[in-house]
């Protein structure tokens, strides 16, 4: 993928160099809260997590993980993730940010592009998001960045984290009303 820009943001795909931003990424509980509720472990991220990443760029060009920088000063600010899903034609879209970067509206910027990017430059039919329901954060920056709510449901997890209980959320935005929105 060809580096994607907004207005503050430049994302990238990620390189096996890049272990210690993500070690520093995944690190922070507060981050990991919704997630696993821990840190990622620097073993895992350099053999699991990492070559997963980098196998998703060569299995699926244009989509993936991306690392997110500020444009002007250079500082990593987490990552933006466009991911396949079972249907060639929907995307799956994501984010985790550094809880340094949080409150700066970067989540909604990086979202927005993403979802542009999948609609122009991959030709998708659906972008859909999905999370915790008590991932209140979350679920704003899905609302801001065009997707709407689309159902709730239950999963069972053998070791759950504290909300699982009020169920995970999916939004998604479709092509068409994605193209209205742009013609309005």
């Amino acid at each position: 993928m060809t580096p994607v820009e907004s207005e503050r943001l430049r994302l990238r795909e990620f390189t096996s160099g890049d272990i210690d931003l993500l070690v520093e990424l995944d690190s922070d509980p507060q981050v990991m809260r919704f997630l696993t509720g821990e840190p990622t472990p620097r073993d895992e991220i350099a053999n699991v997590v990492l070559p997963a990443m980098l196998k998703v760029y060569a299995d699926h060009p244009g989509l993936g993980t991306f690392a997110a920088h500020e444009k002007g000063t250079r500082t990593f600010v987490g990552w933006f993730g466009l991911q396949p899903t079972d249907d060639a034609a929907t995307v799956d879209v994501g984010y985790r940010l550094l809880r340094s970067a949080w409150g700066n509206g970067y989540a909604t910027e990086g979202t927005k592009t993403l979802i542009d990017y999948a609609f122009t430059e991959l030709s998708k039919d659906r972008v859909i998001a999905d999370t915790m329901a008590v991932n209140h954060r979350s679920r704003a920056v899905m609302r801001r960045s065009g997707l709407r709510f689309t159902r709730l449901w239950h999963e069972h997890f053998d070791d759950p984290l504290p909300g699982t209980e009020f169920g995970e959320v999916e939004y998604a935005l479709d092509r068409h009303t994605w193209e209205t929105r742009h013609r309005a």
